[in-house]
């Protein structure tokens, strides 16, 4: 049993990121005591603002304000024949720590999906004939309507300021912006990023071969902004430090900058730091939760009471907690019995690199999502059918940063030493990427479980990841990669390099590619195939919700948060609205 127990709350969160401080806030102006528990410390804006430095040794490469594998490793493997070995570094993602979570370091890229990534498995089912698709593919449609999302996406739109050029307004197509988005019933809240001679060119170049370029949807704000609670965020003066930094210059929207220093302000709302949830307490009917029970700073286990229970974390730990508490029934891939674990997926990147040595890209002179894409590549957008795959990508050219950690060199320049030295005088600011970021389908054998072998340093198991690439994914990049080298071909570099999967390669944990993974403890229309229901609530335990990128049956090619966001804020409003006055299942199964 516990050694405390803490006075009771109407709601406990666990997680204090972007899931968890949308709920934070829209549970508190309903009038409910709220208590968020962050495993990681607390990250007030005044620990980064100017004139404090940006240090890229210390954030950039030793991972500052990341969890550390110690406190968070899974272990991963490529199918169920191996034996999964532990994460020791982090590699291809980057969980955030703290509070703020990932949402304090990420890189500012807002853009949404579109309305065919709402209904994947309508469309795949329209138009793909019977046997093109690998028989192992798992894709869902999400159990809501573009017509009920977008409110909550536009709602997001405008608590982070973002900066931008609509591209259709009610189904009014808009010059300059994606004429394949979704119906957007306002316009962006503020104008776009400027473009550098990276996105100038770029976008000039791909109009020209028939593509419909237009700038990166930015969290990074191009004006001074009031958002719908208050908050206040400055304009971006394009530092550069924006993806694994927190913002100096409360120019990034993150929890922070949009709704902390609101809702903190709250005397029905408070927050304990250092407080690791290791379960959630059911009753003994298992029904419904009491309350979770987590280790605070002296080591101590403490039970936390609440009437509502919403798991914020990120999207492994949210699967996680589910399984160590026993909400809903493991998945299991052989029999595909069980819902939690299941659907997981990641996504994949790949690029050109061009050299050029008569420009000037000034690199150093950015914002995190400054750079131009489009979106012409995207499940219904172009003949995925008669390609044999389904998906699609957002290609682009983003500057986002200039450090000179990790400048790309031309092939050939030495990794260290004085040739490396060389080559960054003869090289830096001259070059620019043609970028891809995929989609990343759901198949039966990729999942999520406990692991066997391996524990945390309280006792309890890891999560284990059972993911490889799929020829599908690798078909895609394929595909992607003779767009990327036409449109290089276009630029006439005087220098290139390219890294793109290959038809035989493996999943590598130890490239950085992303932070966007998705799937676990996904929505759906049925206890037998998800673990929630429209509202991220639990099938199995109604006072449970689970809001984050764990419920994505898939991954698109968007970058996710802003559908965390949308379903959070929908979730919040089903809670306010209908749960409180009756509790119990939203949705029969």
């Amino acid at each position: 049993m516990p050694n405390i127990t803490n006075d009771e709350v109407d709601v406990v969160i666990v997680g204090l990121g972007w899931a968890g401080s949308i709920m934070s806030i829209e549970l508190a102006n309903a009038g409910l005591k709220v208590r968020a528990l962050e495993r990681g410390p607390d990250r007030p804006p005044e620990d980064f603002a100017y004139p404090k430095p940006a240090d890229q040794y210390a954030y950039a490469i030793r991972n500052k304000v990341f969890v550390t594998p110690r406190e968070a490793a899974l272990t991963v493997r490529y199918n169920t024949g191996e034996t999964a070995l532990p994460t020791r570094k982090w590699g291809a993602f980057v969980p955030g720590n703290g509070v703020g979570g990932s949402g304090l370091h990420w890189t500012g890229v807002l853009i949404r999906p579109t309305e065919t990534d709402i209904k994947l498995k309508t469309y795949a089912d329209q138009a793909y004939k019977r046997g093109v698709l690998d028989p192992d593919m798992r894709i869902k449609d999400f159990p809501f309507t573009w017509e009920e999302i977008e409110p909550h996406m536009d709602k997001f739109d405008k608590i982070c300021g973002l900066s931008g050029t609509t591209g259709n307004l009610n189904g009014q197509i808009q010059p300059g912006g994606d004429p394949f988005e979704g119906k957007r019933s306002n316009p962006y809240p503020l104008p776009a990023l400027h473009d550098t001679l990276n996105s100038s060119l770029f976008a000039a170049t791909v109009k020209k071969m028939g593509y419909h370029p237009f700038p990166n949807p930015s969290a990074n704000v191009t004006q001074a902004w009031t958002n719908p609670y208050g908050a206040q965020l400055a304009p971006c003066n394009y530092c550069g430090f924006c993806s694994k930094y927190p913002c100096l210059n409360y120019s990034k929207a993150t929890p922070q900058t949009t709704i902390l220093d609101v809702v903190k302000r709250m005397p029905n709302f408070d927050y304990k730091t250092g407080a690791n949830v290791i379960r959630v307490d059911l009753h003994a009917d298992k029904k419904t939760a009491k309350g979770v029970t987590y280790i605070d700073e002296q080591q101590r286990e403490v039970f936390q009471p609440a009437k509502i229970v919403i798991l914020s974390s990120f999207q492994f730990a949210n699967v996680r907690l589910m399984l160590l508490s026993g909400i809903g029934e493991p998945y299991n891939p052989v029999t595909e019995q069980g819902v939690i674990g299941r659907n997981y997926a990641f996504l994949s990147n790949g690029d050109a690199t061009l050299f050029f040595k008569d420009k000037h890209f000034n690199p150093f002179a950015t914002a995190g999502a400054t750079g131009e894409m489009f979106n012409d590549i995207s499940p219904g957008n172009f003949d995925g059918p008669g390609l044999g795959f389904i998906g699609g990508a957002k290609i682009h050219s983003s500057q986002a940063t200039g450090a000179p950690i990790g400048t790309a060199l031309p092939p050939g320049t030495p990794a260290w030493g004085k040739g490396w030295k060389d080559g960054m005088v003869d090289w830096y600011g001259r070059s620019m990427k043609v970028s891809i970021s995929t989609s990343c389908m759901s198949y039966r054998g990729h999942y999520l479980d406990l692991d066997p072998n391996y524990k945390d340093p309280w006792g309890q198991p890891l999560l284990r990841m059972t993911f490889d690439w799929r020829q599908n994914e690798l078909k895609l990049q394929r595909h992607l990669r003779g767009i990327v080298l036409d449109i290089a071909k276009e630029l006439k570099p005087d220098a290139m390099s390219e890294n793109f999967l290959g038809l035989d390669s493996h999943w590598d944990i130890t490239k950085y590619v992303s932070t966007h993974n998705v799937g676990g403890a996904i929505m759906g229309t049925s206890p037998r195939d998800s673990a929630l229901n429209r509202y991220t609530q639990s099938w199995d335990v109604h006072n449970v919700f689970v809001p984050g990128g764990n419920a994505f049956p898939q991954n698109f090619q968007a970058n996710p948060t802003a559908l965390i966001g949308a379903i959070t804020l929908f979730a919040a409003e089903a809670i306010t609205q209908q749960y409180l006055k009756n509790p119990g299942p939203l949705v029969q199964a």
